[in-house]
C-alpha cells in the first residue's frame, strides 16, 4: 500500500492535517511542519480508519531525522527540493 491510497498529498493544500517542506536546504527539505505554507506539501489522511495523522506526522518526523530525504533531493546543494510524487509512492506496507 501506497501513502497516496490512505491520504491526499499535494501542495496548495491549507486543510492538511500538516505538511512537508519542499524546498531548502539538505537539513530541512521533508520536514513535517503545522504550519501552511503553498510551497509546501499537504498531507491529509483520508482514511482514518486505517491511519492516523497524528502517528503519520511522527512517522515523517522519524523519517526526517533518518535523512531519508536526503537520496530524493534534487538542485544544488544550497537548495534542494523533493516533489510530491515522492511523498505519493511512499510504501507503507510491502507489496
Amino acid at each position: 500500500m501506497k501513502l497516496s491510497d490512505v491520504a491526499t498529498i499535494k501542495t496548495h493544500c491549507e486543510n492538511a492535517d500538516f505538511w512537508l517542506v519542499r524546498r531548502g536546504s539538505l537539513t530541512t527539505v521533508g520536514q513535517p511542519v503545522r504550519e501552511y505554507n503553498p510551497e509546501h506539501i499537504g498531507v491529509k489522511v483520508t482514511r482514518t480508519d486505517m491511519l492516523l495523522p497524528d502517528y503519520l506526522y511522527y512517522w515523517f518526523m522519524a523519517l526526517h531525522q533518518s535523512k531519508a530525504w536526503e537520496p530524493l533531493a534534487n538542485g544544488t546543494l544550497s537548495l534542494v527540493n523533493i516533489h510530491v510524487s515522492d511523498v505519493r509512492n511512499i510504501r507503507l506496507s510491502p507489496a
